[in-house]
């Protein structure tokens, strides 16, 4: 057995006030039972919380711990920018004219902290591929629900674009397959020449081969409901499963990011199959169709609208100069393994 960070602990002299700049930089929220005056703070992010407390002693020399923040949607020097207006102040520069390095600021009390390059910068930096998250994952359910939720209630039985099932059976299926993709991660051990052995089949005959249903009476909301909660069982899994794992997938052993890559792609075509049936608008962001592109079809065209080109990869649409798919799959193993293959 072994430990855990449970929260990384900051000293200052306002726990609240402390508490409430750090919210605003990591875009999360103080818990509801803290309240101005208060000797602590928590402030619950993913990973570890930070809990700020309140002690009598100033700030004396330099931390010899200190927080380094990497901006999620927005370049580094667009997030030096934001802090400084949120109430840090520049301690050191030590940003490059090639565009790499960092910058030193210090919070409200002087606790220094770092801003990185984000993920992308870094990604375009070093010409190396940008990976898909569990992040990834929230988004693209979290963006899938709010568009589905504007659906009118007796639309649900229409068909599902192209496919031969309902709406509703449809947001099922994408339920179901979210909540796959998080359980082959869930063994100690995954097995790598099976599924899970959980029960599939199908409500009826045709239905897809489901182990989750939703309840109708709960209706279109707790539909959505179901869709919404499995993307986050995988997104928790991804998020916790170590990079190394791997596990069964008909489309090629895959290890954690290549089942966010599957999560997401499930996600955005069966969203784009509900909005034809449902009579709504779908288009989902570029960079996030790019990045699982990368991931899941290398052998996709490179230029293009990269929705018109996931569509394309998954037999939805024409591409001019490419016939249209009519059979597809994509390649699940973790690029090293395909390249490996290949050279093999």
């Amino acid at each position: 057995m072994t430990s855990h960070v449970r929260h990384i602990t900051i000293d200052c002299a306002d726990a609240y006030a402390l508490g409430g700049f750090w919210a605003r930089v990591l875009g999360a929220r103080l818990s509801d039972e803290d309240q101005p005056g208060d000797p602590e703070a928590l402030l619950e992010t993913p990973g570890a919380a930070v809990l700020f407390v309140q002690v009598a002693e100033k700030k004396q020399s330099k931390n010899r711990v200190h927080l380094d923040i990497q901006p999620q949607d927005r370049s580094r020097d667009e997030e030096v920018e934001r802090l400084l207006t949120l109430g840090a102040t520049l301690v050191g520069d030590h940003r490059r004219p090639n565009g790499r390095g960092w910058a030193t600021l210090a919070d409200p009390e002087g606790n220094e902290f770092c801003v990185e390059c984000g993920a992308a910068e870094r990604a375009a930096l070093s010409g190396t591929r940008l990976p898909v998250t569990a992040d990834d994952v929230t988004t693209a359910v979290r963006l899938a629900v709010d568009t589905l939720a504007k659906a009118p209630a007796d639309r649900w039985e229409a068909r599902a674009g192209s496919l031969e099932w309902t709406c509703w059976e449809t947001a099922e299926h994408l339920s179901d397959d979210l909540f796959a993709y998080a359980v082959q991660l869930g063994p100690r051990t995954p097995p790598l020449d099976r599924d899970v052995p959980f029960r599939w089949a199908p409500d009826r005959e045709g239905g897809p081969h489901n182990a989750v249903f939703a309840d109708r009476e709960a209706g279109p909301a707790g539909l959505l409901a179901t869709l919404e909660a499995s993307g986050a069982l995988l997104a928790s899994m991804v998020r916790t499963t170590p990079p190394g794992v791997r596990s069964y997938h008909g489309y090629g052993i895959s290890d954690p990011e290549g089942f966010a890559a599957m999560g997401v792609v499930e996600t955005l075509v069966h969203a784009h199959d509900l909005a034809e049936g449902l009579g709504l608008e779908w288009a989902p962001p570029a960079a996030l169709c790019d990045r699982a592109l990368a991931r899941l079809f290398p052998d996709a065209p490179a230029g293009g609208d990269r929705w018109t080109v996931l569509l394309w990869a998954t037999g939805r649409a024409e591409l001019p100069g490419r016939p249209r798919r009519t059979a597809w799959r994509w390649d699940g193993r973790p690029l090293e393994d395909q390249t490996a293959s290949s050279a093999g």
